[in-house]
């Protein structure tokens, strides 16, 4: 591990299979000592939390949760004093599993939404794509992540370089309605668009609110310390994307 490191310096250092043996029989604290101090990526280096069996969601530079569970319980809904993020696969397994049917394997529409879930909750997704033998990416895979890109390409500003919002409402398995915060600015993200006019409670009057990858005018009131955004008429003709669509309220905040 310390060839490794000297030899390519990384930005982060992700171990795993800890679950076995404790910190003390996988000389973590002898390698992390070595890693803050005397490496050369000392002052730059990110850890995550899998050292030994006792240290998942208790010690690293970042929490980590795969398929919602950490070793010691479920994570779901909880808030974690650290970043944290969720390790997963696109189904059931990391390899590729030829065992696995089309029903294994999350949608897209599944998929996009998680994404949106982790980050709302101050979280981050590595998700992750299991090769064939011979190294192909199979087309499944291929298929979902390009989705997840085609969504990400018109909402990306609501996803990337945002923090969880101090002031939404507790996020439980029937949330249709997520934000995200960036500077100023608040993004609202619905999963199913809406029918009725949403309501947001807890933020200044913004200066404007529109629709990311549309060009619809958003007709909106604030009242009593309540937005209020009028969905605008979206078809399948001029809806700018799938799955879930983002609404920036800017000078929300």
């Amino acid at each position: 591990m310390k060839d490794l490191v000297n030899t390519y310096h990384p930005d982060l250092v992700w171990t795993d299979g800890e679950w076995d043996y404790t910190s003390d029989k996988l000389r973590s604290t002898e390698f992390l000592s070595w890693l803050y101090n005397e490496s050369p990526v000392k002052n730059s280096v990110v850890v995550n939390d899998r050292w030994g069996k006792e240290t998942r969601s208790k010690h690293g530079g970042f929490y980590t949760t795969e398929y919602d569970l950490v070793h010691n319980g479920d994570a779901n809904g909880l808030d974690f004093a650290r970043p944290w993020e969720e390790c997963r696969g696109i189904a059931g397994s990391f390899g590729y599993n030829r065992n696995e049917n089309l029903e294994d394997y999350s949608t897209s529409e599944q998929l996009v939404h998680m994404l949106i879930n982790k980050v709302a909750r101050g979280g981050n997704l590595l998700l992750n794509i299991g090769p064939t033998a011979d190294g192909r990416i199979p087309v499944i895979m291929q298929q979902r992540l390009t989705d997840i890109g085609s969504w990400l390409k018109v909402n990306g500003e609501g996803i990337y370089g945002t923090r969880k919002w101090v002031n939404a409402p507790k996020i439980s398995p029937s949330t249709k309605q997520y934000f995200t915060q960036k500077g100023n600015d608040l993004y609202l993200i619905t999963t199913e668009f809406p029918t009725t006019p949403l309501q947001v409670s807890g933020i200044k009057k913004p200066t404007s609110v529109n629709l990311l990858g549309s060009h619809v005018v958003i007709k909106s009131s604030f009242k009593n310390g309540t937005f209020s955004i009028v969905p605008p008429a979206i078809t399948p003709g001029n809806s700018p994307c799938q799955y879930a669509w983002v609404f920036k309220i800017s000078g929300g905040i």
